[in-house]
């Protein structure tokens, strides 16, 4: 009996014996067929014939294959999901930086144009029309303590630019132990929401009606870079500076508390005086358009409501000249002066005046000066109709 062996692996299978085949062949081609990884070639031989095969079928080679795959997919797999968690972090981290920088910077310009304004004492440019920015922040509230809250806004933002600049500079992830810099960032920024909703509350309770432009700006720019920074700490975090938070927020009620009742707004400051009426003499000289203007607005019923200690009334009526202002139709609401006892005339509490100067244009009202020009588009005056009648 001839014994032939063919190894196909180095796994063995269970043994596959033949007993009897007339032809050789024949026996490989089913021993092929049944594992397709073998494949026999023997020559022709008649008689009984013992093989041993030991292969490594198709499915087996699979399974250890996907086993293969099953293993070594964790560790390739945790890497890039490590990393993205990183990289996802770090590239949060530097966008919120960025807004920092790039809000701060917003909020340094507009504090920065309306510290010049308020130091070259300048009216502000108005969007919204009418007086009410100039008037809100030429009040007493646009001090702290004799400093111009313009400029401490302005140093404020700055630095709020140049801390968010430094750490966006910086590859951070959320899990990072937070510096020194974003502690103060999150303390100053909690200083600017605490200021901007005080002042709010002023502007609901002093200014009704009136719109500042600018003070709302602020406001939203303080409160977006407080809640941006508030969004890099977590609640653990939060909770190991909330006794710093609440005495910062404590610390600017007072200090802004305390400012405004030593320098309280004018009409307080007169209980405490006595100033008796007087007259101001305009200086200027009235342009042919300034007497046409006034001339109109008196046609219509415009009125323009004052009092003879408002510096700003004063400058009204020298914007239109000495001619002019004579023809408006001016109302005194301090025509026996001002002190404690005097009261405001009967038509400036029928107007419902709050403030000086104020103009009533065909039942629009305009607070603080307005110019030529401003008060020419209100009033539907046609500056042409000069021109025509020389």
């Amino acid at each position: 009996m001839l014994t032939a062996a063919a190894s196909c692996s180095a796994i063995s299978s269970p043994s596959i014996y033949f007993r009897r085949a007339s032809n050789l062949s024949s026996a490989t081609a089913t021993v092929a067929a049944s594992h397709s990884l073998c494949a026999v070639s023997l020559p022709q031989f008649k008689g009984n014939v013992l093989i041993r095969v030991s292969c490594v079928s198709e499915r087996s080679e699979q399974a250890d294959q996907t086993e293969a795959e099953t293993v070594s997919s964790p560790s390739s797999s945790e890497t890039p999901s490590s990393s993205a968690t990183v990289d996802g972090d770090d590239d949060s981290g530097v966008s919120v930086y960025k807004w920092l920088v790039g809000l701060g910077g917003i909020g340094f310009l507009e504090t920065g144009y309306l510290t010049y304004l308020k130091l070259a004492d300048t009216d502000a440019f108005c969007p919204t029309g009418g007086g009410s920015c100039t008037s809100i922040l030429t009040s007493d509230y646009s001090n702290v303590f004799g400093i111009p809250l313009p400029l401490i806004g302005m140093l404020v933002y700055g630095l709020v630019t140049a801390v968010g600049f430094q750490l966006g500079g910086t590859e951070r992830t959320f899990e990072t132990q937070k510096t020194s810099g974003e502690i103060i960032l999150l303390g100053v920024t909690s200083s600017m929401a605490v200021a901007s909703a005080y002042f709010l509350y002023i502007l609901n309770t002093e200014f009704v009606g009136e719109l500042c432009i600018y003070c709302l700006t602020s406001a939203i720019l303080s409160f977006s870079l407080f809640f941006i920074t508030l969004k890099r700490f977590r609640l653990q975090e939060l909770q190991s500076v909330l006794g710093l938070q609440l005495f910062i927020a404590c610390l600017v009620v007072v200090s802004l508390t305390a400012s405004y009742n030593v320098a309280q707004p004018g009409p307080s400051r007169l209980a405490d005086i006595e100033i008796p009426y007087f007259e101001t003499e305009v200086q200027t000289k009235s342009s042919p358009l300034a007497i046409s203007l006034a001339n109109h607005l008196r046609s219509i019923g415009a009125k323009l409501y004052g009092a003879f200690w408002c510096t700003h009334c004063h400058e009204q009526k020298e914007i239109f000249g000495r001619e002019a202002a004579k023809l408006l139709d001016y109302i005194e609401c301090f025509p026996d002066g001002a002190s404690k006892e005097t009261k405001v005339a009967k038509a400036c509490q029928d107007a419902k005046i709050e403030g000086f100067p104020t103009w009533i244009i065909n039942g629009q009202v305009l607070n603080g000066e307005q110019q030529l020009s401003e008060l020419a588009a209100i009033s539907g005056f046609q500056p042409e109709k000069l021109t025509e009648s020389r």
